[in-house]
């Protein structure tokens, strides 16, 4: 059975600011405002516990916030305060193991693309058409996280009857 993608996790070093941005920007909803939570000093002794169990011993505060996409996938908002969250220099280490890029499905790509790069992001591709009527860009958000822009839906992207590699299975 295929398994719903529930959120995707992205550290940003302004959390206010990427939550409006992804408010205003990229369509995105609030569910829950920033959040502070700090190990040192917990409001609730439970959410400490599981805190220091998933980020280990070094984390001390960050601050959370909730947001969902127009499909119910969810997008968290993470500023670490101690430590400090760092820009990475090379934010595209594509050959590194791990999450590179997040993707969203929107129709007007270069609309999209052009108001990243308008609103304190960039782009790093013009668009690219991969098969008649489907395109993709590869851009940034203000903290050099990298955003693809898909003009169709994943699932209508690499159908087989209209794959950009244009094969059907047997």
């Amino acid at each position: 059975m295929s398994r719903a993608v529930n959120h995707v996790a992205i550290s940003v070093t302004d959390i206010k600011l990427a939550m409006s941005w992804y408010r205003d920007v990229m369509g995105m909803t609030v569910l829950v405002e920033p959040t502070a939570i700090s190990v040192q000093e917990p409001s609730d002794a439970h959410l400490a516990m599981l805190v220091k169990e998933v980020f280990g011993p070094r984390l001390g505060k960050f601050m959370i916030c909730h947001m969902s996409a127009a499909n119910g996938a969810g997008i968290e908002l993470f500023q670490f305060i101690e430590p400090e969250a760092i820009r990475r220099e090379d934010n595209f280490e594509y050959w590194k193991t791990g999450f590179f890029h997040l993707a969203v499905t929107e129709p007007d790509v270069e609309g999209l693309a052009s108001r990243i790069a308008s609103t304190g992001g960039k782009r790093r591709t013009k668009v690219l058409e991969l098969a008649p009527g489907k395109r993709i860009c590869f851009c940034e958000d203000p903290f050099g996280n990298v955003i693809e822009i898909y003009s169709h839906s994943y699932e209508q992207f690499w159908s087989d009857a209209g794959s950009p590699g244009g094969s059907k299975k047997p």
